[in-house]
């Protein structure tokens, strides 16, 4: 059986992972999971103003010409821009004035040759005009009734032609696109009142753990303040889900069991993934639906997993926040981008810096180093618990050691994700 298709629901409390699965071999589980029918999310159709942000559903087809009509595009006279040849300081031109041009007020007439209409930017052009000779270029002949054109202006100069941002039959947007403010002018427009766009994956956090208080807590005692449960929501929403996180969950096996049947797309849980005797999340996955990975060989979140319990994809992850944020963004926030019709890619941006410090990192784990950029070059934080989460806050970013490496030496070029 290979690793990929390795149904993996045996009981490791206890014992420790026989194996791990590597972090692509993973990523092709998950990736074989979205391409799957049933992962389609629907679509939905939602006000313009609240579509900033979403997922296009279908592409979108103008059936109208934007702008619908030819328009100045600064203040001055439409005129025809023969009357307008020669024209100069010393040799002006004389033009009749015949009226006014107002946005949404247009010249009800025609213009001939010598004529003008005092326009003004974004008001039509009138019927015969070809060009707007701009008010600086005009002179005053001492005659309301009559101007001097002091320059020439050429056939469409200072024009904004029909259709010149839309054209009839244009695809504007393209299903998939995350919409952005200006996307939505765009839309609005072409007389888009509504938009068509993914439906937000809906998330249900888990967060286990007898000794966890809920956020706004003051730690106390042995028990510690939840961290998970915000990180995860905030990470999620980012991510283009909407979350339901309603209390914390006992480590217990019906409580649990309650939860994962929560209706919603994916679950993600934190905490009870590892190997203690209180870790029984994987086994109940494994025993009421499907447990496909469970252990990984990377540093931290290696005992991450993930299955799925009827239509839900459910994600298993450590307790200790850094691992927790970490298996995140390798599994869990990959596939609720891709529900969502998001890139899987992090969202996260990327810059290339060489190293100031060693990195170390034994050959067969993939490791995700926490770094800090000093006058322009790299340096690892000192830390290595997956526990401490103001390592993640003290960073900038981080790095990754593919599996195949021993690491790298000061100097190196590499690649940092940054967290912001």
């Amino acid at each position: 059986m290979t690793e990929r298709s390795q149904n993996t629901t045996g009981d490791v409390r206890m014992r420790g992972f026989a194996r791990r699965h590597t972090v692509e071999a993973a990523l092709d589980v998950i990736d074989a999971l979205l391409e799957a029918p049933l992962r389609s999310l629907d679509a939905e159709s939602i006000p313009l103003q609240q579509a900033a942000g979403r997922v296009l559903a279908d592409d979108v087809v103008s059936d109208v010409e934007v702008p619908g009509f030819d328009r100045a595009t600064m203040d001055g006279y439409a005129v025809v821009a023969d009357s307008t040849e020669g024209a100069t300081a010393y040799n002006p031109l004389p033009l009749t004035v015949l009226g006014d041009s107002f946005p949404g007020r247009p010249f009800p007439g025609s213009v001939a040759r010598g004529q003008a209409v005092r326009i003004m930017t974004g008001a039509p052009l009138p019927p015969g005009c070809n060009a707007v000779l701009p008010a600086e270029w005009i002179g005053d002949s001492g005659d309301a009734s009559r101007v001097n054109a002091l320059a020439p202006v050429s056939p469409g100069k200072h024009v904004g032609h029909r259709g010149e941002d839309v054209v009839r039959g244009a695809t504007v947007l393209e299903r998939g696109r995350p919409l952005r403010p200006q996307d939505l002018g765009l839309l609005s427009s072409i007389g888009a009142g509504q938009v068509r766009v993914v439906r937000r994956p809906r998330v249900r956090l888990v967060v286990t753990g007898n000794e966890i208080l809920p956020s706004g807590s003051s730690p106390h005692g042995h028990c510690i303040v939840d961290a998970n449960g915000p990180m995860l929501t905030a990470l999620a929403e980012r991510d283009g889900a909407t979350v339901s996180f309603p209390a914390l969950v006992p480590d217990e096996p019906d409580a649990i069991l309650k939860a994962l049947h929560d209706d919603a797309d994916v679950i993600v849980v934190s905490g009870g993934s590892s190997v203690g005797a209180e870790d029984i999340a994987p086994s109940l996955l494994g025993e009421h639906g499907e447990l496909m990975v469970h252990g990984i060989a990377m540093r931290p979140s290696s005992p991450a997993g993930f299955g799925r319990l009827e239509h839900r994809l459910v994600f298993l992850l450590p307790g200790n926040p850094v691992s927790c944020l970490c298996g995140y963004d390798f599994f869990a926030g990959r596939a609720i981008r891709a529900l969502g019709g998001r890139a899987k890619a992090w969202p996260y941006h990327s810059i290339d810096a060489s190293l100031a410090r060693k990195i170390s990192s034994p050959i067969g784990r993939l490791d995700y180093v926490r770094v800090r950029i000093v006058d322009g070059r790299v340096e690892p934080l000192a830390t290595g618990s997956a526990s401490v989460l103001s390592s993640t806050t003290r960073a900038d970013g981080f790095v990754i050691v593919p599996a195949d490496s021993e690491g790298f030496a000061p100097g190196a070029s590499v690649k940092v994700w940054l967290y912001a």
